[in-house]
This record gives structure tokens, C-alpha cells and sequence, in this order.
């Protein structure tokens, strides 16, 4: 474990912060400007902790259900406060003679999912070349993995950024009670989840998005012909096959068939043909949200696989027919309108971001978790960690009951094949 601290090597760091500066600044919102912006001042830096824990490594790194609160201590703290907001925290725990856990918080206000994987597998470039070329020189980093902060790229005709800035300044007296020009996250998204949750990783295998595509497919089909409409095509992505089991066993497993379910889900604009075309190095938060809504009773019926799919395939056609940022205001207002009657659930990550190919130098990593997930609503999604091309890795959060429930049918739904 001698070796762990060289991931953070001066010349290295060095040559990182120097690509990706806005990580060591603060966000702050100045009252002569209509948006928060990103401040760094020469003395500004990334807050790392360094821990030492004597809990079970490989427990914490398992699939097995566990109780989420124990996950925490590995999560670094991200200051914030109404008027000034770190940008990122790293922490690094070690287990004595077992492993460590690389961790890390960002405020989404500054960057999405797609730049947190660009910042870590740029750490990764210098960690593993550094130590291959043996030599003080830091390596430099791959035209993909330099970040480019061409704001002139984004287009906004449609005033998209000053629907989301009120939507912020709404939220924060409503929700936080306070200023609306506060940074404070959302208690949801910052505070400390529900203490009775249980967490647990649950996979999909090529052969499972497969099985799941032919029995969608199947079940779709008996519908098509009940309603003699024989046209009808359905968007069977990955994506939407994996969403569409989770959340229909999720409904199951929590039993309440008379709420409304409302389920957030991110589209990345950098794999768009926009005019101008946004280059995949963009730096910043650059998705469109979307949504799909249902009662959760149909989620619970016999083919709600098949139905939610259906409502996901016409989401993602409809955004190549009519653009994707059209209703995105109409969204937002939905969104703040949502009562406590409703399931608002999320999508946390992406297959897409490869996180288990992250090898700084001492191998692949046991284990990839996103934390925020028992805070958040959400289910996570990643990409299969044994490298197989296809799998899926869900995370998720719920009670013990409730997991036990959902693994149970989760599980029982794919022995058919």
C-alpha cells in the first residue's frame, strides 16, 4: 500500500489541475451577475483526505445487500455554503493489507457525469504513464482528454439556461427556504439519506439484454395485435431494457400501485448532431433531462416491462422527430410541480463512462459505486465490471424488505432462458 499516495504525485497533479483548473475553484454567484460562475484564485485547491479504515474490504466491495449508511465514511466532504461552493473533494481511504477506496464529490452545477469520467481517466493517463516512463517529466495528456471550454458551441435560442436558473432560485425558497441566489444543494441531493436503507448491485448480462429484448419484443407484439396496429417499432436500447425491468420489479417489490411514478433520465448532447456539433471534450453540463411518467400500477401488471418500455422507445424517437430540447421548459415546471403523492425516481452514471477500466497502476477496480443513489432516489447504472461487452451493473437503494422483495423478482425474471 506504499505505492497508493503516487496518484497523487506533484508533477503529476500538477499537470492535471493545470487542464482541468475550474476542479480547484469555487462556484459563486456575484450580485452583478445573472448566473453563478466558477471563481479560481492562485491558492485555490482540491480538498484531500486522506483515511484509514478497519472495515471489511470485502464486504464493502460485494454485491451483497448491506446497509447503506456504511458507505459513508469513505465519501469526502464538499464544502458549500450559501455564497461559495467547492467544485470538488477527493478522499482516499486505505485498508491495512486489503485495499483502499478512491473517492470523490462534485457539484453538478459545474460538470456532468461525462466530464467527472474525462477528469478521472485523465488522472488514470498520468498515474500509469508516469510510472511507465519512469521519469519526472509528467506525460502529456491525449487531445481527448484535454477538456475544451469553448462556451461558443452551445446554443441556447430557446432559453433553456434562464428556465433552469429559476427553476434553482424557485427551489431554493421553496425547498431550502433561503436565498435564491443560494449554492446549497437540494437536502436530497446533500444530506445524509434515510438511515433504514439497504443498498445492493445487482447485474444484467448480454444474454439477460438479450432474453429481456425478445421477451419485450414478444409481449409488444401480442399488444400490437390486440390493437390491430401492426406499424408500430420499438427503440429496444440497452438503456431502455434495463430501465424498464428495474423500475417495473422496483414497483413490485415497494407495492404502492396508486402513486404516480415520475423517472428522470439524462441524454448527453456531445453524442448529438447539433449545429454547431458539441466537441465529446466539452467541459461542463451538457445533457437535456427527460422523463418518463406512469402509474405505478402498470408497472406491477404482467407485461409492465413491456409497456414502460414502450413509453421510453416513444421518448427517444420523439427526440429525433421533433429536437431535444422541445417541452424542456414545460419539464421544469412539471418537475417543481410534483406532490408527495408521486415516486420520483432517477438514473445515476452510465455504461458509457467505463469506470472499471480505471487502472491507475495496481489493476482494475474491485468495485465502482455510486454513493449518492440512497440520497437521491436514483438507480445507477455502470458497465459490467468482469469486461464482458454488453453486461449492465444496477445499483440501487431501498429497505431491507423492500431489496429482498425486488432481488428475489429481479432474479426470478430472467430464469426463463
Amino acid at each position: 500500500m506504499s505505492s497508493c499516495p503516487d496518484c497523487c504525485h506533484s508533477n503529476g497533479t500538477t499537470n492535471l489541475k493545470v487542464n482541468f483548473l475550474p476542479l480547484a475553484g469555487n462556484l459563486i454567484w456575484p450580485q452583478d451577475s445573472p448566473k453563478p460562475i466558477i471563481l479560481y484564485t492562485p491558492n485555490d485547491a482540491v480538498s484531500l483526505t486522506i483515511a484509514e479504515s478497519s472495515a471489511e474490504f470485502g464486504r464493502l466491495s460485494s454485491n451483497e445487500i448491506r446497509e447503506a449508511i456504511e458507505s459513508r465514511p469513505y465519501i469526502p466532504e464538499l464544502c458549500i455554503s450559501d455564497t461559495k461552493a467547492s467544485v470538488l473533494a477527493l478522499q482516499i481511504t486505505l485498508f491495512p493489507n486489503k485495499g483502499f477506496c478512491i473517492s470523490f464529490v462534485t457539484h453538478h452545477a459545474v460538470l456532468d457525469g461525462k466530464t467527472t469520467a474525462m477528469f478521472i481517466k485523465a488522472w488514470v493517463y498520468i498515474c500509469k504513464h508516469q510510472e511507465l516512463e519512469k521519469n519526472d517529466q509528467p506525460p502529456l495528456l491525449p487531445d481527448e482528454l484535454i477538456p475544451s471550454f469553448d462556451r461558443s458551441v452551445i446554443k441556447d435560442v430557446a432559453g433553456i439556461e434562464t428556465a433552469h436558473l429559476n427553476y434553482w432560485s424557485v427551489m431554493n425558497e421553496l425547498v431550502l427556504k433561503s436565498d435564491r441566489r443560494s449554492l446549497k444543494v437540494l437536502p436530497n441531493m446533500g444530506e445524509s439519506g434515510p438511515s433504514d436503507l439497504v443498498r445492493a448491485t445487482f447485474g444484467l448480462s448480454r444474454e439477460d439484454i438479450q432474453f429481456l429484448r425478445k421477451k419485450v419484443q414478444s409481449q409488444f407484439d401480442s399488444i400490437l395485435k390486440e390493437e390491430q396496429n401492426h406499424s408500430k417499432q420499438m427503440h429496444l436500447s440497452t438503456f431502455v431494457l434495463t430501465c424498464a425491468y428495474t423500475l417495473a420489479s422496483m414497483m413490485k417489490a415497494i407495492g404502492d400501485g396508486c402513486k404516480k411514478v415520475y423517472f428522470l433520465f439524462t441524454v448527453d448532447l456531445r453524442s448529438r448532431s447539433l449545429d454547431p456539433p458539441i466537441p465529446n471534450n466539452y467541459f461542463g453540463n451538457c445533457i437535456a433531462g427527460q422523463h418518463v411518467a406512469a402509474e405505478a400500477r402498470i408497472f406491477m401488471e404482467e407485461n409492465g416491462v413491456a409497456m414502460i418500455a414502450e413509453r421510453f422507445s416513444e421518448i427517444i424517437k420523439g427526440m429525433e422527430i421533433r429536437g431535444l430540447f422541445e417541452g424542456a421548459k414545460e419539464r421544469l415546471a412539471e418537475l417543481a410541480s410534483l406532490g408527495p403523492g408521486t415516486h420520483c425516481l432517477g438514473v445515476a452514471g452510465s455504461t458509457r463512462f467505463d469506470f472499471y477500466r480505471s487502472d491507475f497502476g495496481w489493476g482494475e477496480p474491485k468495485k465502482v459505486e455510486i454513493s449518492s443513489i440512497d440520497r437521491t432516489s436514483s438507480i445507477s447504472l455502470l458497465e459490467s465490471r468482469d469486461g464482458i461487452t454488453g453486461g449492465v451493473e444496477i445499483g440501487l437503494a431501498l429497505k431491507r424488505h423492500e431489496m429482498e422483495t425486488f432481488a428475489s423478482l429481479f432474479v426470478n425474471g430472467l430464469k426463463d432462458h
